[in-house]
């Protein structure tokens, strides 16, 4: 409203001045500047127009401004179907998307590692990907561990449930510093497996993540990355989308006896 009167408050100011240039004399000022042009035409349209487009210039104050709403481009979903990843050896089995692909990390792909069971689910369309890790309760996996200078060394340790559960609630809880939120959801499926869903709010790398186990031989996590500087309201829509295909990986998901 203040902004409004001092605008109205300029426009009454500028028609005055132009009413009064018409009546009264040529001030010194304007008559000296007039006087330099080069065409008595232009003289002429000096003196009568350059009040005229000074009182218009003021009186675009009166204009009412209206913000315009960021806006991100529009993404066409393609057709929700699912096919099967049962391979021979794996531990487990699951339906993935059809506009998915499953790759297995090529870190552990190519060799005799004491983790082979790691895939991950590429999105290309999104620019997605799900990161699957595979964990046998009591076997042997390589862990970071911190020394006392800091810095950290691979080092061979047993696979103990308790710390797999506490390691996948550490991994969420380094959202922290970004996160809005942290809600954490326990989940039965129909094929009885068992499970804990995380939810991560704001501008997190993740906000997608999961773990599942038998709490007594196997133990399966998976996270949600993109890649792309994260940003909660531009991730928005492809997030939900994905999020029914995340809920039916982990709905079809079972363990798969390899004897």
């Amino acid at each position: 409203m203040k902004i409004k009167k001092t605008c109205l408050l300029f426009t009454v100011k500028c028609w005055a001045f132009l009413i009064l240039r018409i009546i009264t004399v040529k001030k010194f000022i304007l008559k000296f500047f007039i006087t330099q042009l080069p065409l008595p035409g232009l003289k002429f349209a000096a003196y009568w127009l350059l009040p005229f487009a000074g009182c218009l210039f003021f009186s675009a104050c009166n204009s009412t401004y209206t913000s315009k709403k960021k806006g991100y481009f529009k993404i066409d979903f393609p057709k929700r179907e699912y096919q099967s990843f049962h391979k021979e050896g794996f531990p487990y089995s699951f339906e993935y998307p059809a506009y998915a692909e499953v790759i297995k990390d090529s870190t552990y792909f190519d060799q005799d590692t004491l983790n082979p069971y790691w895939i991950n689910v590429d999105f290309p369309t999104f620019g997605a990907r799900i990161f699957l890790s595979y964990k046998a309760i009591g076997g042997k996996s390589i862990y970071k561990v911190k020394q006392p200078n800091g810095s950290y060394k691979d080092s061979v340790g047993v696979n103990i449930f308790d710390y797999m559960v506490n390691d996948a609630f550490k991994l969420t809880s380094k959202n922290e510093t970004v996160a809005t939120s942290i809600k954490d959801s326990l989940f039965h499926t129909k094929n009885g497996i068992t499970g804990v869903f995380f939810r991560v709010g704001g501008n997190a790398a993740t906000a997608k993540q999961f773990f599942m186990s038998d709490t007594t031989k196997n133990f399966f996590r998976g996270a949600l990355y993109f890649d792309a500087t994260p940003n909660a309201d531009s991730l928005k829509p492809v997030q939900d989308f994905l999020q029914k295909d995340l809920d039916h990986l982990i709905s079809t998901f079972k363990w798969v006896d390899k004897r």
